[in-house]
């Protein structure tokens, strides 16, 4: 869904070289149909190569909490602001020359409660915790990119 000044930003780009690494904070990547984002792990994973958070659905889980927690521990690859995902697979989500398909939610697990106890309960409503895409059109990303989603290919 798109709020109400109809497109987005892309606030935050982040990585992690291996599972359970430390998180890599980037002003700007290449994300590729083969790799995701450049230098991620999981990026060859054909369903789940590149992680999508929104900053106002962060604010709520977060507000669930009475607690500032950083977007990066929620370990997903990109933030972005005036969008809000929830029932949305089969979208595409446009950033610059990159486009990603939407493949599904992304399932709050139980590292979110290593980072902040009940953080993995308060991502689990309205599709929180973000979602998981796959790369259909390569493409370098930097921060305040302006982020689009839409419903074809067209």
């Amino acid at each position: 869904m798109i709020l109400d000044n109809g497109t987005g930003k892309l606030l935050g780009i982040a990585i992690k070289r291996a599972k359970r690494s430390p998180i890599i904070l980037k002003e700007q990547a290449n994300v590729t149909t083969e790799k995701g984002v450049e230098g991620d792990h999981r990026g060859m994973q054909s369903n789940r190569q590149v992680t999508v958070v929104s900053q106002e659905s962060w604010e709520k889980a977060c507000e669930d909490l009475n607690q500032s927690l950083p977007w990066i521990a929620r370990r997903a690859n990109l933030l972005v602001s005036g969008l809000v995902f929830e029932n949305c697979t089969g979208q595409l989500l446009r950033i610059g020359e990159l486009v990603l398909e939407i493949t599904g939610e992304t399932e709050p697990c139980f590292r979110m409660d290593e980072f902040y106890q009940g953080l993995q309960d308060a991502l689990k409503t309205n599709w929180r915790g973000g979602v998981t895409c796959k790369v259909i059109k390569s493409g370098r990303v930097k921060i305040n990119d302006v982020v689009t989603l839409c419903d074809t290919r067209d």
